[in-house]
């Protein structure tokens, strides 16, 4: 009896072998699982609209800014931003503005070229698929409105402490057309690779802000006035040069030719003077500083604002200490009482954030409000 027990056991078994290597061998020895990524039968526009609940604030902003038909009939990658990330967004500039006791602003009446903007971020030229992205340095991306450069690049996470072994996800990044990553506000976006018939849509993570972080300071920075500088025009000279020459590329002629991707960059030596003579006396009671593409310990961080009409006899018009710019290519606007017309105008530079070399992207002289 235990004979055949035996028996029976060892014919059962090799039955369960057989049936195992037949499916094997069906499927060459691996379950090949069938892609699941149906396309939408709609445009990208369409998606949007048949998931209710989740991108209803971005298709509020799609609609106001006038970019229906562009998600309707242009091939596009979509980087889609779900509600979270508007209401965060939205709560953190209405914290704010309470604190001002200011009306809070809602997606139907903030600023429509902030607004407009911000959006043109997320809607990028040609479909780019999850394998598009894979490069070892990512892709170049470039938005549909106004060819804003954007960058993606598809990663492994790690999962059960290997690293590459989780999910696929995308890095997707403003690059604020700098080269250094290190200036770049990145989001983890969803390698969803969801086809519609014009284009690809990836989800945003919900812990996203709309706009990366430039959403509250776009909102609530007033520009500064006319610049002097161009309307009126004048000479700009300083008591330190860069080490190159007037004619270099870091010379003290890119503080004051109007692109903040240039700068002035030069040894402090104690301080730094930059003296700008206007061709006819004007009224200055704002100037504006921006900061540099890299490196932060070269901001400026203490200086006085003063003016004079005849380039010896100066008057002290504002004072800064202790000064820091949150971040590169940062405008800051500001103001002084003067209501004197003067012919010059300096700022002059006494400490920096930290070490000896001073940059700064541009200094402008504004005409008073």
């Amino acid at each position: 009896m235990k004979n055949f027990i035996k028996y029976v056991g060892g014919v059962s078994l090799l039955l369960i072998l057989a049936v195992v290597y037949s499916a094997c061998k069906k499927n060459g020895g691996y379950y090949d699982a069938q892609d699941q990524n149906v396309p939408f039968a709609g445009n990208t526009y369409e998606y949007l609209k048949s998931k209710p609940g989740v991108y209803d604030s971005l298709l509020v902003a799609i609609d106001r800014m006038g970019l229906k038909q562009t998600l309707t009939d242009s091939n596009i990658t979509l980087f889609a931003v779900t509600n979270p990330s508007f209401q965060l967004a939205l709560k953190n500039l209405n914290t704010l503005r309470r604190q001002s006791d200011k009306d809070p602003l809602f997606l139907a009446n903030i600023d429509g070229v902030q607004l407009d903007t911000m959006v043109s971020y997320y809607i990028i030229r040609g479909k780019k698929p999850t394998d598009s992205l894979k490069l070892q340095d990512g892709l170049n991306l470039t938005s549909v409105k106004v060819g804003y450069p954007m960058h993606a690049k598809s990663i492994r996470g790690s999962a059960s402490g290997q690293v590459g072994a989780g999910p696929e996800v995308i890095e997707f990044s403003n690059t604020k057309k700098s080269q250094f990553v290190r200036n770049w506000a990145t989001s983890t976006t969803a390698s969803n690779n969801i086809q519609t018939k014009n284009g690809i849509v990836h989800v945003i993570s919900p812990d996203h802000t709309f706009g990366f972080d430039g959403f509250v300071t776009r909102l609530t920075f007033v520009p500064p006035p006319p610049n002097l500088m161009v309307t009126v025009g004048g000479t700009l000279t300083t008591n330190r040069e860069n080490g190159g020459g007037i004619t270099s590329g870091e010379s003290s002629r890119k503080v004051i030719d109007g692109d903040d991707h240039t700068k002035f960059l030069c040894d402090l030596q104690g301080f730094l003077t930059m003296t700008y003579k206007l061709k006819t006396p004007e009224v200055s009671s704002v100037y504006t500083l921006i900061s540099a593409n890299d490196f932060q310990d070269r901001d400026p961080k203490a200086w006085t604002y003063e003016a004079s009409n005849d380039g010896t006899n100066w008057t002290e018009l504002h004072r800064v200490s202790n000064f820091f710019f949150e971040e590169r290519y940062q405008q800051k606007v500001f103001r002084c009482t003067n209501t004197t017309p003067y012919l010059y105008y300096r700022i002059n530079i006494t400490e920096l954030r930290n070490g000896s070399v001073f940059q700064l992207a541009e200094w402008t002289i504004n005409k008073s409000n």
